[in-house]
C-alpha cells in the first residue's frame, strides 16, 4: 500500500497521506481546544512532538494496516483543514471513522464530505462492510455527523481504565 499522495478527493477536498511536512499543522490541530476536549490531549507541544505523533500514529498505521488518518485539505489551494480516516483500534473489531477539523472550517459540511470519502475509499480498497465510530456522549456535533453517515447507537463502552464511557455507533454495508 502506497504511503504518499492523494487517496481521495471530493468536489471541495483532497484526502492524502500525512507526512512530516504536516507537523506544524498537526501541532496546531492537536492543541485546538475542541480537539483537547472531545478527543484528548496527545501531549503534542512542539514540532518534535508532532513528528513523534505522526511516527507513532498515522505513519505506523499506514505501515501496519495500509490505512489511517489522512490530511484533509481544500482542493482550491491545498490548505490543510483537518484529519479524517479509518483507524484500527485494538479494542474494536471493526475500523473506526475518525475526524477533526480546525475550528475555522467546522460547520461547512467538510467533516461529512471527508468522512464519506474516507469510508468509500476504505470500502473500495479493503472491502470493509462495517464501520464504527466512537464518540464522547457529550459531543453532539460528532454524534450528528455519525448519524448522517447512517450510523446508529450501538452501546457504551469504557476504553482502558478511563472513568468516562464512550458511545459506539455503527453502520453495516451490504
Amino acid at each position: 500500500m502506497a504511503t504518499a499522495g492523494q487517496v481521495a478527493k471530493t468536489d471541495r477536498l483532497a484526502l492524502s497521506f500525512l507526512s512530516y511536512a504536516d507537523a506544524e499543522f498537526v501541532l496546531r490541530l492537536l492543541n485546538d481546544p475542541g480537539f483537547l476536549r472531545y478527543i484528548g490531549d496527545k501531549g503534542v507541544r512542539n514540532i518534535a512532538d508532532a513528528r513523534n505523533y505522526l511516527d507513532e500514529g498515522p505513519l505506523l498505521s499506514y505501515a501496519t494496516h495500509g490505512f489511517g488518518l489522512f490530511r484533509v485539505a481544500l482542493r482550491s489551494d491545498d490548505t490543510p483543514i483537518g484529519i479524517c480516516g479509518l483507524l484500527k483500534r485494538d479494542y474494536l473489531d471493526d475500523p473506526d471513522i475518525g475526524f477533526a477539523l480546525l475550528p475555522d472550517y467546522s460547520g461547512s459540511g467538510y467533516a461529512i464530505e471527508a468522512s464519506q470519502a474516507a469510508i468509500e475509499w476504505g470500502r473500495a480498497a479493503f472491502g470493509f462492510t462495517r464501520i464504527v465510530g466512537i464518540v464522547d456522549p457529550d459531543n453532539d456535533r460528532s454524534i450528528a455527523l455519525l448519524k448522517k453517515l447512517g450510523m446508529h447507537f450501538e452501546r457504551r463502552l469504557r476504553i482502558d481504565d478511563d472513568e468516562r464511557e464512550t458511545s459506539l455507533y455503527s453502520v453495516d454495508y451490504v
